[in-house]
């Protein structure tokens, strides 16, 4: 009976991914575009948190110099 129930389950699981695959590949097909993963995207918004973080820190010197070259200016 395992065997069978073994059988039953490699064959469906084999079908289901090459169902998948074959939505994946039309899907990039009809759009141009490829499915992304859960491991890119968090790739692609750590990137981006890394680029908010360096723009953040620009602005506050910019700003730090801004606030000093007012300082001197009054004196």
């Amino acid at each position: 009976m395992r065997g069978i129930l073994a059988s039953v389950l490699e064959k469906t699981v084999t079908t289901v991914h090459a169902q998948a695959k074959a939505v994946a590949e039309a899907f990039a097909e009809a759009t141009g575009q490829e499915l992304v993963t859960k491991s890119d995207l968090k790739e692609a918004v750590a990137d981006l948190k890394l680029d908010i973080l360096r723009g953040l820190a620009v602005a506050q010197l910019a700003l730090a110099g801004l606030i000093l070259a007012a300082i001197k200016f009054i004196r």
